[in-house]
């Protein structure tokens, strides 16, 4: 890659390596220059620029962050879109991060180019939360460098282990001066538990704490479909000549470990009947907060192997008591990394006035009403729910989309204006949203990919609060808005959309480059529609 400072009028076609400010604008770094740029430069009185140019052999960061996270991501993951060189993959399902330890070390140690960050293994990831993130350092990656990164992926180096639902039975021991509200609170923790991983519990026992009973429970909950049998002992576990493991033998299983290399966890056993775990609980598991056997479970859940040496390699990283950085129990955890919350909201209310006496958004094109495209597109991006916004003609419009999967917001106050039908869309959104991708009915040649680009790029943690495709290097639609602006958007008057509220907070716009010039094509007169219909070779009806 060439990489340094040129005069800007040999800038044509270079990568901006650092933002800079043209004009009253805010370019940021990744931009690839074209004529009207050099020409703006110009006129700002920036005589140079540093830029980056690939050479023929490399890859441009987003296709070679993009490639290698599809290398990489195996069952229960997807792979979001690349943005400024980093490609997020996130679970599909609840369960556990799994990872080649080996493959991915040796990916982050073939180049300094290339890195990926995972979550630890083992880790429980809700649907939707990002267990990975591929980061390409510069602009472009020789070729050879990603191959030899994806052939070491192999057989995909990450994966979801889904958790799968279990049939489970609790059985609880006590001693004479054993209170009834231990049993209760023991029981409502283990249920706790086990719901967040699909557990049922189908039975919830107690007994004397001696061999003979306990045995005959064990023996019971086998009979009655128990998938797995949880005891807790009214004391603990010190040798395997104690009762819990004297009663499992007696039952007709096996102990394959007593004691574990976690703490808080360490008096757990681990045993089996069959192919039935049995598990014998520390005295913490009475406790809702993380202990040794929360990592069991989990793993017995998402069918992944525990054995004696599964349990015996939990020592690294198995002391989760007085770390600092380990919240107090009565702190609330932080919410893990996700992938935002985009809903899709087209707007189709307008008069249509510029079309003459047809409504623009009913006119066929391929077959469908114009409206049917774009509302389309904004569903398969990914945005969800999607809403649609009709006033004019509304029933006719709603009928041209009643199959889709688009929530209808009438506004009765479309004459209004613009702002209006913005307005009833934002008022429509759900609370757990964090942004809106605002679409136009008129625009039927919008790319869901493209607009899965600007989901990509949004990130309002990172200042990347308004994102907007740009072809050619000119601003399209639709546009995605963080929720930080739906007060503002609120306010809006008149026949005026959200284009002042860019400019105004033009710090946190994010520019997204497409190839599809759909974003720039909106269909308002009888003159565009015909080109639109010539273009694709279709004749006018």
């Amino acid at each position: 890659m060439k990489f340094g400072a040129v005069p800007s009028a040999q800038a044509l076609g270079g990568i901006l390596a650092h933002s800079l400010q043209v004009g009253g604008r805010r370019w940021k770094k990744g931009r690839v220059l074209n004529a009207a740029d050099l020409e703006a430069l110009a006129a700002a009185g920036i005589d140079q620029v540093v830029v980056a140019r690939l050479e023929a052999d490399e890859l441009g960061e987003d296709a070679a962050a993009e490639r290698l996270a599809h290398a990489l991501a195996g069952d229960g993951i997807e792979v979001g879109a690349a943005f400024t060189g980093r490609c997020n993959l996130y679970a599909r399902s609840r369960g556990l991060a799994v990872l080649d330890r080996q493959a991915l070390q040796w990916i982050n140690r073939l180049d300094e180019s290339l890195t990926v960050a995972t979550l630890p293994a083992h880790t429980p990831v809700e649907p939707g939360q990002m267990l990975a993130t591929v980061k390409v350092i510069p602009f472009g990656v020789a070729q050879a460098t990603v191959d030899a990164a994806v052939q070491q992926a192999g057989a995909a180096p990450l994966r979801v282990a889904a958790f799968r639902p279990r049939r489970v039975a609790l059985i609880m021991t006590r001693l004479p001066q054993t209170a009834p509200a231990l049993l209760e609170k023991t029981a409502r923790v283990v249920r706790q538990r086990l719901e967040p991983l699909g557990g049922e519990l189908i039975a919830v026992r107690d007994c004397p704490h001696r061999e003979e009973p306990l045995g005959e429970q064990i023996a019971e909950a086998l009979r009655a479909g128990a998938e797995l049998v949880l005891v807790f002992g009214a004391s603990a576990i010190v040798d395997r000549r104690d009762v819990i493991p004297a009663a499992l033998l007696r039952a007709g299983g096996e102990v394959l470990r007593l004691g574990m290399p976690v703490d808080p966890g360490n008096l757990l056993m681990l045993g089996r009947h069959g192919t039935v775990p049995v598990i014998g609980l520390p005295g913490c598991a009475r406790s809702p907060k993380l202990n040794g056997a929360d990592w069991v479970l989990h793993r017995l859940f998402a069918d992944l192997p525990v054995d004696a040496a599964a349990i015996a390699d939990m020592g690294i990283g198995g002391l989760l008591q007085d770390i600092p950085s380990r919240p107090h129990p009565r702190e609330r955890d932080p919410a893990p990394a996700q992938r935002a919350r985009v809903a899709g909201l087209v707007l189709a209310a307008g008069s249509s006035t510029r079309m003459g006496q047809a409504n623009k958004l009913l006119q066929p094109w391929r077959g469908e009403a114009l409206v049917r495209h774009a509302v389309r597109a904004v569903a398969e991006s990914g945005a969800a729910p999607v809403f649609l916004v009709v006033g004019h003609q509304a029933d006719a419009v709603a009928r041209a989309v009643a199959d889709l999967p688009v929530v209808i917001v009438c506004n009765p106050h479309h004459a209004e204006g613009l702002s209006s039908s913005l307005k009833a869309g934002i008022r429509a959104l759900p609370d757990e949203v964090d942004g809106v991708l605002v679409a136009l009915g008129d625009m039927p040649r919008i790319d869901p990919q493209d607009l899965g680009r600007l989901q990509a790029a949004f990130n309002p943690t990172e200042g990347r609060v308004i994102c907007i495709p740009t072809c050619q290097g000119k601003r399209g639609n639709p546009v995605l808005l963080g929720r930080q602006l739906f007060a503002d958007l609120l306010r809006l008057e008149g026949d005026r959309g959200a284009r002042d509220l860019i400019r105004k907070h033009e710090e946190l716009v994010a520019e997204v480059a497409v190839e599809s010039s759909g974003v720039l094509l909106d269909v308002d007169t009888p003159a565009a529609l015909e080109q639109l219909r010539q273009d694709a070779a279709e004749p006018v009806a």
